[in-house]
């Protein structure tokens, strides 16, 4: 169960990243690109939602940095991954 688990977050890792990255390409409707950012969106923002909410973004002149995936990495691989894997 423990691996299961540790796997579970190693993958949201992932996702989390997939999405900065997707975060920086425009998309246009109906292509691949949007199809993806979609699911990628439903998956994490049931997280990344309530911490971007708590977290307002940091201005940098004219635009604000959304610090809230840096976050969320950072819990879980200094929280929960020493917690739930036993590294």
């Amino acid at each position: 169960m423990g691996q299961l688990l540790c796997l579970a977050l190693q993958l949201y890792v992932v996702l989390i990243i997939a999405r900065i990255l997707v975060s920086w390409f425009p998309i246009s409707s109906g292509s691949a690109l949007e199809s993806i950012d979609s699911v990628l969106r439903m998956l994490t923002e049931p997280v990344l939602g309530p911490l971007r909410r708590a977290l307002p973004p940091v201005r940098l002149g004219g635009m604000g940095l959304d610090l809230s995936p840096m976050v969320l990495l950072l819990g879980i691989q200094i929280i929960l991954v020493p917690i739930v894997c036993g590294l």
